[in-house]
């Protein structure tokens, strides 16, 4: 073992932890994984989907990317949404940002950095849209977090949007979009209120959504 032998010393050591803990957690791991939960979230270390949600290894599928965007040309996370809803049949799609995002603060600030100011444009889109609620916040750190929930309440509606999602719910597929936040500097979960679960009700819940969020940074 030549290379980051210490990555592979961990990984023993937890197989060996949880074998102790259940003789059956792999035979079991190994079938058919049966999730309730598609995870769209950010590509950051720091926002582990399975450890702050207390999942276990199966319980969720996970996709992520900069900036947990939900673009319709990107075939990756299109194909995920797609094996989720159709084949594993999950009930849930949560989308899940995080205070303290370095791609919504770049999409923010506007610096080049090369070719992921492409996936930014994106983030920039949903910051030109709500850009005098942003402009009237008193500094860069509440515009910041602003954005990062104004964010994911946007790309729960471009989930809605999917010709996946709408043809799930027209043949009346049990499936609820959710928009969360997570805080790095607590470890908590925070609801944004952008669940939904039928295409007619997507257009009130997101833009309720958006105003219980100005709303409250407006009135802090």
């Amino acid at each position: 073992m030549k290379f980051l032998p210490q990555l592979f010393v961990a990984n023993a050591r937890w197989a060996e932890d949880m074998r102790a803990a259940d003789p059956k957690f792999f035979a079991g791991l190994a079938g058919l994984q049966d999730p309730d939960y598609l995870w769209i979230g950010c590509s950051d270390s720091r926002v582990p989907a399975n450890q702050i949600t207390g999942l276990k290894p199966g319980e969720v599928f996970v996709h992520r990317n900069i900036a947990n965007v939900v673009v319709h040309t990107d075939l990756n996370c299109l194909s995920v949404m797609q094996y989720a809803i159709d084949v594993l049949k999950v009930r849930h799609v949560i989308v899940c940002g995080h205070y303290g995002c370095g791609g919504v603060r770049a999409a923010l600030e506007g610096p080049a950095l090369g070719l992921i100011d492409n996936w930014l444009r994106h983030i920039q889109d949903v910051r030109d849209r709500h850009v005098d609620f942003l402009a009237a916040l008193p500094d860069d750190t509440s515009r910041w977090r602003a954005l990062c929930e104004l964010n994911v309440i946007e790309q729960v509606r471009n989930v809605a949007r999917t010709t996946l999602v709408g043809d799930a719910w027209k043949r009346r597929q049990p499936l609820m979009l959710h928009a969360w936040i997570y805080g790095l500097e607590d470890g908590l979960l925070q609801d944004l209120q952008g669940s939904c679960s039928e295409a007619g009700e997507v257009d009130s819940v997101i833009a309720e959504a958006v105003a219980t969020t100005r709303s409250r940074y407006l009135t802090t």
